[in-house]
């Protein structure tokens, strides 16, 4: 079984890498699903939702990484990003700033701009 996660995991990295990103949710969920623990693994499904602008499963999976993890600044990041393409920057700007505490950069406080 690990090394069917193994496979999986190694998978979905090599479809993101590619940017298919819906590809690397299809390889990447499962794993998650298998091992919820995982946040390693669950940020980077996270990443794909995120790129794949599939904003709202990539909000649940970043609020299940900063629940095990609540220092991952990435996550928070991550999150404020996410809640500003929603157009939710109110709640984005809590986690810039949860952020850029976590890592002492007050760039982190600009919202990104593409």
């Amino acid at each position: 079984m690990e090394d069917m996660r193994a496979l999986s995991y190694g998978l979905g990295r090599q479809y993101f890498d590619e940017r298919d990103y819906r590809g690397a949710i299809r390889a990447l969920r499962p794993v998650v699903e298998e091992t919820p623990d995982d946040v390693g693994t669950r940020l980077l499904l996270a990443r794909a939702y995120y790129h794949a602008a599939l904003l709202k499963p990539a909000e649940e999976q970043l609020l299940e990484v900063i629940d095990r993890e609540p220092t991952e600044y990435y996550a928070h990041l991550m999150l404020a990003r996410t809640l500003e393409r929603q157009s939710r920057p109110t709640e984005a700007t809590k986690h810039r700033r949860i952020a850029a505490a976590l890592t002492g950069d007050d760039a982190l406080l600009e919202p990104h701009r593409v």
